[in-house]
């Protein structure tokens, strides 16, 4: 398909600063929309100079002065690279300026869609290039407004809901006390959502208590009853999909974003959660609802007494992500106070664990949880007045203290309540009032910092994520109009902590942890480093700590440096596991049990308050996961050949069969002079590119049934003690198997040790191949043909993905292999022509003697 043209517009500053440009870079991922491919034009503006649309991001070309602009900084050196952010890979434009513009070719991916625009550094006129990052993705639509439906919206008096794609942050809804409004760009344009008239009643529509958006669906709570708006229209989500009516209390979704995390089996994974005051349930794709468990089950669990009484009071997906935590309410008389406990499910291990957790509050009182994005469970909970903490696997515990040495955020907020906690991926949390005063920390602190105050205290408002992993305010005016504004949270962080003589009690702590989670392979291993700088006579340590089960080994060892009164600490760790999966009874469970995990972290950030500190980490957190897709996370990608004089062979029946070769499937054949030999060199790919050249046992067969083909090497040729393997006997033993599962690294036995096997016939063909073994397979008939075999990987110890590959070779320059059809045509039509020529010669007699003798 042919690529779209997208327009990116990169943002010049001033080097003296102005405050007003720093808002101005704004995402322009609300123009983008394609399929396969895009091509992205890159310019560079000036805000002071630039036309309506470049100010607007609307503009496809630059202006004049623009133009103007993009020539200069190109003669002094500028070029633009673009950087996608989860895959890491960079894209390079072309050399030379196209129309004033740079034009890279960018491919749609739907697990690398955040991508930066970085520069060179070179200043013109004594003004540099800040970066940007937008989103690339598909497209997204919203839903259309249809004439004649109504709107929908939350009681009269309430604040903004919001909900956002935690993949697709610009994708957003949010529910006001008049409308709902859904955007694609970060609330740049957006639309209204409204509902048929004649489903619900006038009540009912301006009654949304909850609201939750996947993908492209809608979903409302009104009146313990779940709604779902998508294109079909407006649709209740009842007893037909297993969920009650009039009881629902709490809807939610995950908030972290895990699009390149492999999971074991996507069917089993929620992307929801549906609960009552006694009942779980569990949202799947395709709108599936499943109930998981009750309070009286989760009574039993806790071991609590019968008489007592237990419902649920929230659910949230934590930072994990196949985790989900549960509060529940516990009391026994229910008059004066109540007891929360958090209990978490595991959609892996498919086990409720509970946590060593209790927090005793009022009986009224109403939490709210918000887990971090952190290595181990880390939360934070609140109520109308207060913000409780949880870190580190729920040992550190306590209320957000603020200046004024209390918890209270409204006594220092002219007594307004808390509206909503804005959490990021960093660690920043930022408390919004419903009056708009907010307040700051950060993950592992416990202290709050008021900022200044932002915006009016009668503008209803809500944070969301952009994109540009900048945070946002949504304003949601009376008039029923929308706008959007960048909040520059570091910034006014540090125009109100500067005067506090903030000292964090290290200088610098570093890291080679880029990613999130690491996928390890069988064999892999992991080896990171982390180091901190700090004062000498401080004591700081770096602590690692693993969360879920204990599958890998690691070791670490530290370096220490003393120089001119700092201290310089060196944490060396190396994460591995030497599990021998050779010879083991039952392969598959074996695997399971020992499947590799991926590793998260956690980074200490610096505290904002004088005094609190926060103990340098990094968090292990092991899990158990497959590392293939449905397509094999690894793949055996190129097949190249290697041509060396035959030896011997041992000549296999032949069986006549006539296949079409899938030309668009299989592609153009290797081809190959039948005279010679040839071993197949396997190469291992991911989607990062080549990894290595396959050093490992494979074996391979025709998928079409051909035999007529053997191998150079014979068993004791390759060392064998005992009978190896071979396709002949491993059918035999798994007769009610398809050809491509009777063997594999499952039932893989060496022949190389008298303890294996038993002897046999040691001249027969050793069918296993390795790029060392020196075996290669030949054709011993010398017939032209075609042949299409797969490869399969035989080593138990070399990866948990079952790796194949199919590659086609072209037999040419021996002799043809005859054809029966065409032998028996060729017999007929000689049969054909004797009996001809013996009648006609018969004839020719007869006429010869009649005329001689008659």
């Amino acid at each position: 398909m042919s690529a779209t043209q997208v327009v990116v517009l990169l943002l010049e500053l001033s080097c003296c600063g102005s405050a007003l440009w720093r808002y101005s870079s704004k995402s322009p991922h609300h123009h983008i929309i394609s399929t396969r491919s895009a091509i992205v034009s890159i310019w560079v503006y000036d805000p002071e100079y630039a036309d309506a649309d470049e100010l607007l991001w609307k503009a496809e070309t630059p202006s004049l002065h623009s133009r103007i602009l993009t020539n200069h900084f190109a003669i002094v050196g500028q070029k633009p690279i673009i950087y996608t952010t989860i895959r890491r890979k960079i894209y390079i434009p072309d050399d030379k300026l196209i129309n004033w513009t740079w034009r890279v070719s960018l491919p749609m991916t739907r697990d690398d869609v955040i991508k930066s625009i970085k520069g060179n550094q070179v200043i013109f006129q004594d003004c540099f290039i800040a970066d940007l990052t937008f989103l690339l993705t598909f497209p997204v639509w919203l839903l259309p407004e249809i004439p004649g439906f109504l709107p929908i919206s939350s009681p009269a008096g309430s604040q903004l809901m919001l909900s956002w794609d935690a993949c697709f942050p610009s994708l957003a809804v949010v529910v006001a006390d008049m409308e709902t409004f859904q955007t694609n760009d970060s609330f740049y344009t957006w639309a209204r959502v409204r509902v048929p008239p004649d489903i619900l009643s006038d009540a009912e529509r301006h009654s949304v208590s909850a609201v939750l958006l996947l993908h492209d669906d809608i979903y409302f709570l009104i009146n313990g009853v779940l709604y779902l708006k998508d294109t079909k229209g407006l649709r209740k989500l009842g007893r037909d999909k297993h969920l009650p009516e009039g009881e629902i209390i709490g809807i939610t979704s995950r908030r972290w974003c895990w699009i390149k995390y492999i999971i074991k089996n996507i069917i089993l994974v929620s992307n929801m959660a549906v609960w009552t005051k006694n009942e779980i349930y569990f949202g799947y794709y395709g709108n599936k609802f499943v109930k998981m468990i009750t309070t009286t089950e989760l009574k039993r669990l806790l071991n609590l007494p019968p008489t007592s009484t237990l419902t649920i009071h929230n659910i949230d997906y934590t930072g994990h992500p196949l985790e989900i935590a549960v509060l529940l309410n516990y009391c026994i008389t229910c008059t004066d106070t109540k007891k929360i406990y958090i209990v978490i499910y595991n959609e892996d291990s498919m086990e409720w664990v509970p946590q060593d957790f209790v927090l005793d509050v009022t009986v009224d009182s109403i939490l709210v949880p918000r887990f971090l994005l952190s290595g181990m469970p880390e939360l934070i909970l609140w109520d109308k007045h207060k913000i409780y903490y949880s870190y580190q696997n729920f040992t550190t515990t306590g209320v957000l203290q603020t200046s004024a040495g209390h918890g209270n955020l409204s006594a220092l907020s002219n007594d307004s309540i808390i509206h909503d906690i804005y959490v990021d991926s960093q660690g920043n949390i930022v408390t919004k009032m419903e009056n708009n005063i907010m307040f700051y920390s950060k993950s592992n602190t416990e202290d709050a910092l008021k900022l200044h105050l932002w915006t009016s205290d009668t503008i209803k408002s809500s944070f969301c994520g952009s994109a540009s992993a900048q945070v946002y305010l949504v304003y949601v005016f009376d008039n029923g109009t929308i706008q959007s504004q960048e909040y520059p949270l570091i910034l006014e962080l540090q125009s109100v902590a500067f005067k506090m003589k903030e000292k964090c009690p290290y200088m610098m702590f570093h890291d080679n942890i880029s990613d999130s989670f690491y996928f390890l392979d069988k064999g892999e291993s992991l080896r990171t480093w982390a180091e901190i700088i700090y004062p000498e006579n401080i004591g700081l340590d770096i602590t690692v700590k693993v969360y879920g089960p204990q599958i890998l080994e690691y070791e670490e060892s530290s370096h220490y440096e003393i120089a001119l009164g700092h201290c310089n600490n060196t944490l060396s760790m190396t994460f591995y596991s030497n599990v021998n999966y050779e010879g083991v009874d039952d392969y598959f469970n074996f695997d399971k049990n020992h499947l590799m995990p991926s590793q998260s972290k956690d980074l200490p950030q610096g505290p904002p308050i004088e005094g609190s500190t926060v103990p340098p980490t990094i968090t292990i957190v092991s899990t158990s996961l497959e590392l293939c897709e449905p397509s094999g996370h690894k793949n055996m990608g190129n097949v190249f050949i290697e041509l060396q004089p035959s030896q011997h062979a041992n000549v296999c029946p032949v069986t006549q069969k006539k296949v079409r070769y899938d030309w668009e499937k299989y592609g153009c054949p290797l081809r190959l002079n039948g005279q010679e030999k040839f071993q197949p060199l396997l190469q291992l790919f991911d989607d990062s590119g080549h990894i290595e050249d396959v050093a490992v046992n494979f074996i391979l067969w025709e998928i079409h049934g051909r035999m007529d083909y053997s191998y150079s090497n014979s068993m004791k040729q390759s060392g064998c003690l005992n009978e190896a393997q071979t396709w002949k006997t491993m059918i035999e033993l798994h007769k009610d198997l398809p050809l491509e599962e009777v063997w594999g690294p499952e039932n893989y036995r060496t022949c190389f040790s008298y303890a294996i096997g038993k002897p046999g016939d040691l001249d027969q063909p050793y069918e296993i191949i390795n790029i060392s073994n020196n075996n290669h397979i030949f054709w011993p008939l010398h017939h032209s043909g075609m042949y299409v075999f797969r490869v399969k990987i035989l080593d138990p110890n070399y990866s948990f993905c079952n790796l194949t590959a199919i590659f086609a070779i072209e037999i040419f320059g021996v002799i043809p292999r005859p054809s029966g059809y065409l032998v028996s045509a060729i017999i007929f039509v000689m049969m054909l022509l004797f009996l001809s020529v013996l009648v006609l010669s018969y004839f020719k007699y007869m006429k010869l003697y009649k005329k001689k003798y008659l």
